[in-house]
């Protein structure tokens, strides 16, 4: 059985490395990625365009655990994600809620005021 709180560490950690197919492997083949702000995404293809997408901007990222809590197949995770867009830094509290099958994302909901992001662009 894999340990889910690892398994989402590690998938925090890749974020830095900004490879949307590192990132769409964490995911299950129908994996859902749902950042709120936008209408969630099926299937790790889509899931990694997704991530592409909004990758193409940031020049790096970093995100800070601050907290994790997991229980069977739910994994919680605040965190404080720093990133760069261009020249611009965004420092983003986040929550993010993963269900967890064999060792994938099954589902991530993501929560964050998307306000404190475009504010920090301008």
């Amino acid at each position: 059985m894999a340990d889910n709180a690892q398994v989402i560490r590690d998938f925090i950690a890749a974020w830095s490395r900004m490879d949307p197919d590192e990132l769409a492997a964490f995911f299950s083949e129908d994996g859902v990625y749902h950042n709120m702000p936008a209408r969630p995404v099926q299937g790790r293809d889509a899931v990694r365009g997704f991530i592409a997408a909004f990758l193409k901007s940031w020049t790096s990222t970093e995100w800070d655990v601050l907290n994790l809590v997991a229980q069977g197949e739910v994994v919680v995770a605040e965190r404080l994600d720093r990133t760069m867009v261009g020249d611009k830094p965004v420092n983003l509290p986040c929550c993010g809620v993963f269900e967890m099958r064999e060792g994938k994302i099954r589902i991530w909901r993501d929560y964050f005021d998307m306000t404190t992001y475009t504010s920090a662009l301008q």
